[in-house]
Protein backbone atom coordinates (compact mmCIF):
# COMPACT_ATOMS: atom_id res chain seq x y z
CA UNK A 1 0.00 0.00 0.00
CA UNK A 2 1.22 3.54 -0.92
CA UNK A 3 2.57 5.61 2.12
CA UNK A 4 -0.59 7.59 2.85
CA UNK A 5 -0.59 11.44 2.33
CA UNK A 6 -0.16 13.23 6.44
CA UNK A 7 -2.74 15.11 7.48
CA UNK A 8 -2.13 19.48 6.76
CA UNK A 9 -0.47 20.46 9.83
CA UNK A 10 -2.28 24.31 8.95
CA UNK A 11 -5.29 22.43 9.86
CA UNK A 12 -4.26 21.30 13.07
CA UNK A 13 -2.84 24.06 13.99
CA UNK A 14 -6.07 26.20 13.16
CA UNK A 15 -8.51 23.67 15.21
CA UNK A 16 -6.32 25.15 18.69
CA UNK A 17 -8.90 27.65 18.24
CA UNK A 18 -11.72 26.37 19.41
CA UNK A 19 -13.38 29.40 17.59
CA UNK A 20 -12.23 28.84 14.37
CA UNK A 21 -15.47 27.81 12.67
CA UNK A 22 -14.76 26.90 9.50
CA UNK A 23 -11.68 24.61 10.17
CA UNK A 24 -13.40 22.73 12.67
CA UNK A 25 -16.81 22.11 10.28
CA UNK A 26 -13.99 20.74 7.67
CA UNK A 27 -12.66 18.52 10.43
CA UNK A 28 -16.20 17.06 11.44
CA UNK A 29 -16.96 17.12 7.65
CA UNK A 30 -14.31 14.44 6.93
CA UNK A 31 -13.63 12.85 10.06
CA UNK A 32 -17.04 12.26 11.85
CA UNK A 33 -18.42 10.19 9.22
CA UNK A 34 -15.16 7.98 9.15
CA UNK A 35 -15.51 7.61 12.32
CA UNK A 36 -19.09 6.87 12.54
CA UNK A 37 -18.81 4.15 10.04
CA UNK A 38 -16.08 2.45 11.74
CA UNK A 39 -18.16 2.07 14.47
CA UNK A 40 -21.06 0.95 12.69
CA UNK A 41 -19.06 -1.63 10.77
CA UNK A 42 -18.98 -3.16 14.22
CA UNK A 43 -22.57 -3.76 14.81
CA UNK A 44 -22.57 -0.69 17.17
CA UNK A 45 -26.24 0.28 16.77
CA UNK A 46 -26.82 4.00 15.32
CA UNK A 47 -27.26 5.70 18.93
CA UNK A 48 -24.30 4.06 20.16
CA UNK A 49 -21.89 4.85 16.91
CA UNK A 50 -23.38 8.21 16.75
CA UNK A 51 -22.13 8.31 21.21
CA UNK A 52 -18.71 7.01 20.01
CA UNK A 53 -18.11 9.79 17.48
CA UNK A 54 -18.95 12.63 19.82
CA UNK A 55 -16.97 10.90 22.19
CA UNK A 56 -13.80 11.04 19.56
CA UNK A 57 -14.31 14.39 18.56
CA UNK A 58 -14.90 15.62 22.20
CA UNK A 59 -11.37 13.80 23.17
CA UNK A 60 -9.80 15.18 19.95
CA UNK A 61 -11.21 19.05 20.67
CA UNK A 62 -9.61 18.69 24.65
CA UNK A 63 -6.03 17.19 23.29
CA UNK A 64 -5.59 19.33 20.12
CA UNK A 65 -5.18 22.35 22.75
CA UNK A 66 -1.47 20.57 23.98
CA UNK A 67 -1.38 18.60 20.23
CA UNK A 68 2.13 18.97 18.89
CA UNK A 69 2.42 17.94 15.65
CA UNK A 70 5.54 15.83 14.11
CA UNK A 71 4.74 14.00 11.48
CA UNK A 72 8.00 12.31 12.36
CA UNK A 73 6.38 10.23 15.27
CA UNK A 74 3.73 9.27 12.66
CA UNK A 75 0.47 10.68 10.80
CA UNK A 76 -2.37 12.62 12.47
CA UNK A 77 -4.87 9.89 11.32
CA UNK A 78 -2.74 7.48 13.01
CA UNK A 79 -3.21 8.90 16.09
CA UNK A 80 -6.86 9.56 15.14
CA UNK A 81 -7.41 6.03 15.07
CA UNK A 82 -5.56 5.06 18.30
CA UNK A 83 -8.12 7.12 19.67
CA UNK A 84 -11.19 5.64 18.01
CA UNK A 85 -9.73 1.85 19.03
CA UNK A 86 -9.90 3.29 22.86
CA UNK A 87 -12.91 4.72 22.53
CA UNK A 88 -14.39 1.75 20.96
CA UNK A 89 -12.84 -0.45 23.58
CA UNK A 90 -14.25 1.60 26.23
CA UNK A 91 -17.74 2.02 25.02
CA UNK A 92 -17.93 -1.70 23.96
CA UNK A 93 -16.59 -2.76 27.78
CA UNK A 94 -19.77 -0.86 29.11
CA UNK A 95 -21.64 -2.31 26.94
CA UNK A 96 -20.72 -5.45 27.53
CA UNK A 97 -21.84 -5.37 31.03
CA UNK A 98 -24.72 -4.18 30.30
CA UNK A 99 -25.46 -7.49 28.12
CA UNK A 100 -23.89 -9.99 30.14
CA UNK A 101 -27.43 -10.70 31.25
CA UNK A 102 -29.26 -10.93 28.32
CA UNK A 103 -28.06 -14.07 27.54
CA UNK A 104 -27.87 -12.62 23.26
CA UNK A 105 -24.78 -14.19 21.93
CA UNK A 106 -24.22 -12.75 19.16
CA UNK A 107 -24.22 -9.29 20.74
CA UNK A 108 -21.78 -10.36 22.90
CA UNK A 109 -19.29 -11.54 19.82
CA UNK A 110 -19.69 -8.54 18.18
CA UNK A 111 -19.15 -6.50 21.70
CA UNK A 112 -15.75 -8.67 22.01
CA UNK A 113 -14.17 -7.77 19.17
CA UNK A 114 -11.11 -5.63 18.89
CA UNK A 115 -10.17 -3.98 16.05
CA UNK A 116 -6.83 -5.05 14.79
CA UNK A 117 -3.58 -3.24 13.23
CA UNK A 118 -5.02 -4.73 9.79
CA UNK A 119 -7.97 -2.33 9.90
CA UNK A 120 -5.31 0.45 10.35
CA UNK A 121 -5.34 -0.14 6.36
CA UNK A 122 -8.78 -0.01 5.76
CA UNK A 123 -8.79 3.17 7.48
CA UNK A 124 -6.82 4.86 5.35
CA UNK A 125 -8.67 3.76 2.32
CA UNK A 126 -11.87 4.89 3.99
CA UNK A 127 -10.31 8.05 4.78
CA UNK A 128 -9.39 8.45 1.37
CA UNK A 129 -12.95 7.67 -0.07
CA UNK A 130 -13.92 9.96 2.35
CA UNK A 131 -12.06 12.84 1.64
CA UNK A 132 -12.94 12.92 -1.96
CA UNK A 133 -16.58 12.42 -1.53
CA UNK A 134 -15.98 15.76 0.68
CA UNK A 135 -14.23 17.40 -1.51
CA UNK A 136 -16.55 16.61 -4.29
CA UNK A 137 -19.49 17.74 -2.49
CA UNK A 138 -17.43 21.31 -2.36
CA UNK A 139 -16.55 21.42 -5.87
CA UNK A 140 -20.29 20.06 -6.75
CA UNK A 141 -21.75 23.13 -5.20
CA UNK A 142 -19.43 25.60 -6.74
CA UNK A 143 -19.76 24.35 -10.68
CA UNK A 144 -22.33 24.78 -12.89
CA UNK A 145 -24.40 21.35 -12.95
CA UNK A 146 -23.10 20.79 -16.82
CA UNK A 147 -19.50 20.82 -15.97
CA UNK A 148 -20.10 18.51 -12.84
CA UNK A 149 -21.92 16.29 -15.12
CA UNK A 150 -19.26 16.63 -17.53
CA UNK A 151 -16.51 15.34 -15.25
CA UNK A 152 -19.11 13.39 -13.54
CA UNK A 153 -19.74 10.63 -17.30
CA UNK A 154 -16.39 11.34 -18.20
CA UNK A 155 -14.26 10.64 -15.00
CA UNK A 156 -16.34 8.41 -12.62
CA UNK A 157 -19.23 7.30 -14.77
CA UNK A 158 -16.82 6.17 -17.63
CA UNK A 159 -18.89 7.62 -20.33
CA UNK A 160 -16.80 8.72 -23.27
CA UNK A 161 -16.29 12.17 -23.69
CA UNK A 162 -18.66 12.28 -27.24
CA UNK A 163 -21.16 10.65 -26.17
CA UNK A 164 -21.20 13.08 -22.80
CA UNK A 165 -20.95 15.76 -25.03
CA UNK A 166 -24.22 14.66 -27.02
CA UNK A 167 -26.17 14.07 -24.00
CA UNK A 168 -25.12 17.65 -22.30
CA UNK A 169 -25.40 19.81 -25.34
CA UNK A 170 -21.98 20.56 -25.36
CA UNK A 171 -18.95 20.64 -27.20
CA UNK A 172 -16.45 17.80 -26.89
CA UNK A 173 -13.78 20.49 -26.01
CA UNK A 174 -15.93 22.04 -23.39
CA UNK A 175 -16.59 18.80 -21.91
CA UNK A 176 -12.79 18.30 -21.56
CA UNK A 177 -12.45 21.70 -20.09
CA UNK A 178 -15.53 21.11 -17.79
CA UNK A 179 -13.21 17.89 -16.87
CA UNK A 180 -9.79 19.33 -16.07
CA UNK A 181 -11.51 22.63 -13.95
CA UNK A 182 -13.00 19.80 -11.90
CA UNK A 183 -10.35 17.52 -11.33
CA UNK A 184 -7.70 20.74 -11.16
CA UNK A 185 -10.56 21.78 -8.12
CA UNK A 186 -10.47 18.61 -6.34
CA UNK A 187 -6.75 18.45 -6.33
CA UNK A 188 -6.39 21.86 -4.99
CA UNK A 189 -9.14 20.91 -2.46
CA UNK A 190 -7.45 17.68 -0.97
CA UNK A 191 -3.76 19.05 -1.42
CA UNK A 192 -5.14 21.82 0.84
CA UNK A 193 -6.34 19.31 3.61
CA UNK A 194 -3.00 16.49 3.06
CA UNK A 195 0.37 17.17 2.48
CA UNK A 196 2.55 14.31 0.99
CA UNK A 197 4.28 12.54 3.64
Amino acid sequence: MNESPATQPSLLVRLRDAGDAPAWTQFVDIYAPLVYEFARRRGLQDADAADLTQEVLAAVAQSLRRFDYDPRRGSFRGWLFTVVVNKFRTLRDRLYRQEQGSGNTTAQQLLQEVPDAIENDEWEQEYQQRLFAWAAQQVQSAVEEKTWQAFWQTSVLGVRPQDAAKQLHLSVAAVYMAKSRVLVRLKELIQDVQKEA
